[in-house]
């Protein structure tokens, strides 16, 4: 199949099917003597694997590694399971420093009672040092 073709049943778009090849996640596709890549159905798989990894918020690196170590399907799954455990405690971090954002946010929502911008107490703080 074309790229637009596998860009159409995997949800990927051809840019970035492209981008996947360049940097190695994707293995090259074949090319026809016109020039045009042409794709076999594992490839599927493999852009599914991928967007879902994405989906996981799974930075591409960690994602190539994950690619390259299924290759071996009697290697133990330690590497997994640590790629999965450092992706979990990264969110764990986020939701955290989205909460404490969110306190603050709130914080200067509740802050102003003023109808003037001379009064605004949140312009205020935002610019005090």
């Amino acid at each position: 199949m074309q790229i637009k073709q596998l860009a159409n049943v995997t949800g990927v778009s051809a840019k970035t099917i492209r981008y996947y090849e360049d940097i190695g996640l994707l293995p090259e596709a074949k090319r026809a003597d016109n020039g045009y890549r042409y794709y076999q159905t594992k490839d599927i798989g493999s852009l599914n694997f991928i967007r879902r990894c994405k989906e996981l918020r799974m930075p591409l690196a960690d994602i190539k590694k994950l690619v390259a170590v299924q290759s071996d399907g009697n290697a133990p799954c330690a590497e997994v399971d640590s790629l999965i455990s450092q992706q979990l405690e990264q969110i764990h971090t986020a939701q955290y420093e989205l909460q404490q954002l969110e306190i603050h946010l709130q914080a200067l929502a509740n802050c102003c009672a003023n109808q003037q911008i001379k009064d605004c107490e949140i312009l205020q703080q935002l610019n005090a040092d």
